[in-house]
């Protein structure tokens, strides 16, 4: 396979995933981009990326600019020399004068079937969304928010069990072969990317911590969905007592339409049966009380008894 000289950004593990398929591809990295350091954990000490710390591991060069809308930017980026650049959850906009420096353009890798789901979320909202189905796109970019035409395209279920980690895993290995295939194309001088549909447009907002607040007013599977999309981070949000507690396993479960959304229907080793809207109920499984970790309901009940009766409520109540 012939080696593409590219620059390579991209800042979390989505990213490194295909840094490391590119490396072992034999592709000639010149330079990586990625976000600055940010602080983290409870010290708030600075932490490197998935992406710098894969980048330094296999002694590529890599820059750290908190913006691409200068002239240093530009500088750096047209002294690497490449092809083409390739951007996977980068998180810096990319101005006209960069998308137009490279005689082979930008490549995105974007987890979602576009033009369903443009934007910074795409996997958190399909999972609440509820789709049967998602997939990644490899796209030529262009200055509108994931609007440039599209060279290939997969598409993966979405599993009654998917979380947001479970897909994330699934679609980043997806988008790096794709990646691969569409490099060889393009070596090959292959297909040009097709235009997106103009039907079926929807924007992936970036997520806020209030998205992941359980209003328990809504149906069991509308609160499920909202479990898995945020697991692994931030985690759907309730309160019980005055104090916060965090759902990172449930199902839908037979409910009972006397019951307040957020009562206690029952409480037991299997589960804790909290009533939603419309007769329906969702079995809590696994879950975290502040300081502590995730717990299964066995072990969380344990140290929390909860009777039927009582009442969970979101976060903000």
């Amino acid at each position: 396979m012939t080696r593409v000289r590219l620059v390579f950004a991209g800042t979390p593990r989505f990213a490194a995933i295909a840094l490391q398929r590119l490396v072992e591809a034999g592709h000639d990295i010149p330079l990586v981009l990625t976000q600055p350091d940010r602080p983290a954990g409870r010290g708030m000490k600075l932490v490197a990326s998935e992406v710098k710390t894969l980048a330094l591991e296999h002694g590529l060069a890599v820059a750290q600019p908190s913006t691409l809308r200068d002239s240093a930017a530009e500088a750096l980026l047209r002294t690497a020399g490449a092809d083409l650049m390739v951007v996977a959850a980068y998180g810096l906009l990319l101005p006209l004068t960069i998308l137009s420096m490279f005689p082979r353009g930008c490549l995105n890798i974007h987890a979602s079937l576009l033009p369903r789901w443009r934007g910074a979320a795409p996997i958190h909202r399909a999972l609440l969304a509820g789709d049967a189905e998602t997939g990644v796109c490899i796209m030529r970019m262009e200055e509108g928010l994931d609007t440039g035409p599209v060279y290939r395209r997969a598409s993966v279920p979405i599993l009654p069990d998917d979380t947001t980690g479970t897909l994330h895993d699934r679609l980043a290995a997806l988008g790096a072969d794709l990646l691969l295939q569409t490099l060889a194309d393009l070596e090959q001088g292959t297909p040009q990317p097709m235009p997106q549909p103009v039907d079926g447009i929807t924007y992936a907002r970036k997520i806020r911590r209030e998205d992941a607040v359980v209003d328990w007013a809504v149906s069991a599977d509308v609160v499920h969905r909202q479990v898995r999309a945020f697991d692994p981070s931030p985690g759907a949000g309730t309160t019980l007592r005055g104090e916060p507690v965090k759902i990172w396993g449930a199902h839908p479960s037979p409910g009972r339409a006397d019951k307040v959304p957020g009562e206690v229907i029952a409480a037991d080793s299997d589960g804790i049966l909290v009533a939603c809207a419309g007769g329906t109920a969702l079995m809590l499984t696994e879950l975290q009380r502040p300081g502590g970790r995730r717990q299964p309901v066995r072990t969380f009940l344990q140290g929390c008894a909860i009777a039927p009766g009582e009442r969970f409520v979101p976060v903000s109540s």
